[in-house]
């Protein structure tokens, strides 16, 4: 019987590791080519990996909880044949964890200052530091000495993201250094009753995530209200029919996103990022639509080039990626959640009026949709102003000030607003 090495598989353009969460098969069970043996997660999505081969698995080279660069060996099959074989990824990788200087040039910009900060360790000079390890550290004021005296599990003795949070169920017994004591972390206090939640993995991203957005992008936030009527009229009139025809619901979510690329269509330098004192004007218009997963966190897949798209293709986008990010087991992939340029956050499906959302890096604005509500409102008419209940929403549009000024923030906001408010009530499926 011949063996392959099964490796790390590429998951998404700016994917260049993955932490091994679950096995979902065992040492000696057989399994078929493309079958789930274990479940992966990336810094952008949880996901079942597929077996490269048929045959057996033979051994376990990647445990639980440890972080594997992408093309490393994390598993080893028989198969039949007489010859054994290597990957070709697997052989770039038989040496040590990924270098350094490798990481670094594959990195984005934050994994690679990271990386660069690595702390020196006393165990072993070249023990590898992963980012998550390393973003672990940072949050608990962990300094270069305390993190070397941590025994790690992982091959070549590396520090695991298991051994940093068994390291701190009981560091409260171990001896601090003077760095930490110099700068005390605050704690809440605790009374009896309390209950002491931990943050899943999902929870702490979107925490660490969150605040560094708000470090690096001063944000403003500008606001409109809109008069969806016809929109609403339109719906309300073709929703039975349209159910029937595409077997699914329309919602209003396709509605704004269509008005979000047309106002970005108008205002291209709200379709940029920002790379150091360089600025990057996007060519595609990837729109993020943020979705409220069934834990309570949430996950933001990405419709690409949603200019292209007209309403019925946007509603089936939309509804295909937010019924697989509500999946039991995440079925999105990577890809699917990077690449956006700007980012929708729909606050009215909680009934919030308006929302001030924080901007997804790089992006550099963000809009929040509120609920949608009767008023009593003047409408102008050729026989002068009635009053008459229209339905309103607020628009809440969150920009980075160091890049979209007020006039371009409140202007872009204002023709999403017109663009909603000019939808033709005759239009035809």
């Amino acid at each position: 019987m011949a063996t392959v090495e099964m490796v790390m598989p590429k998951m998404g353009e700016s994917i260049i590791e993955g932490t091994i969460l679950t096995w979902l098969k065992s040492e000696g069970e057989a399994i078929e080519q493309d079958e789930s043996v274990l479940e992966v997660a990336t810094d952008k999505v949880d996901t079942e990996v597929p077996s490269s081969h048929a045959g057996v698995l033979k051994k376990i080279l990647a445990k639980e909880g440890d972080v594997i660069a992408v093309g490393a060996p994390i598993a080893i099959i028989e198969v039949e044949g007489e010859t054994e074989e290597k990957s070709e990824s697997a052989a770039s990788n038989n040496d040590k964890d990924i270098q350094k200087e490798e990481l670094i040039a594959a990195a984005p910009a934050q994994t690679a200052a990271l990386v660069a900060e690595r702390p020196a360790s006393n165990i072993s000079d070249d023990r590898f530091y992963s980012p998550l390890v390393l973003s672990i550290a940072k949050e608990e004021g962990i300094d270069k000495a305390e993190l070397a005296t941590i025994p790690g599990t992982g091959k070549d003795g590396r520090v695991t993201k298991n051994d940093m949070l068994s390291y701190l169920k009981t560091r409260g017994s171990n001896p601090v250094s003077a760095s930490t004591i110099a700068s005390p972390k605050a704690s809440p206090s605790i009374s009896a009753g309390d209950e002491i939640i931990e943050m899943d993995r999902m929870r702490k991203m979107i925490s660490e995530r969150m605040v560094e957005s708000k470090r690096i992008s001063p944000h403003v936030t500008s606001f409109v209200e809109a008069d969806v009527t016809n929109i609403v009229l339109w719906r309300n009139k073709v929703k039975d029919a349209y159910k029937q025809k595409e077997g699914e619901p329309i919602t209003f979510t396709p509605f704004f996103i269509e008005a979000v690329a047309k106002a970005i269509q108008d205002f291209p330098m709200i379709n940029i990022s920002v790379d150091g004192d360089k600025i990057i004007k996007k060519k595609d218009i990837n729109i993020g639509v943020a979705v409220a997963l069934p834990s309570g966190n949430l996950i933001v897949p990405v419709i690409r080039k949603a200019n292209e798209l007209n309403l019925v293709g946007l509603s089936k986008k939309v509804n295909d990626l937010a019924a697989r990010a509500r999946a039991r087991a995440n079925k999105l992939s990577p890809d699917e959640l990077s690449g956006g340029t700007y980012t929708i956050s729909n606050v009215g499906s909680f009934g919030n009026v308006m929302g001030t959302p924080i901007i997804m890096q790089p992006q550099v604005a963000i809009l929040a949709v509120g609920a949608i509500t009767k008023k009593p409102a003047v409408v102008e008419t050729p026989t002068g102003d009635v009053i008459a209940i229209r339905h309103k929403m607020f628009l809440s549009h969150s920009y980075d000030h160091r890049v979209v000024d007020g006039s371009l923030g409140g202007m872009f906001v204002k023709r999403v607003a017109e663009y909603l408010e000019a939808f033709d009530i005759n239009t035809k499926l």
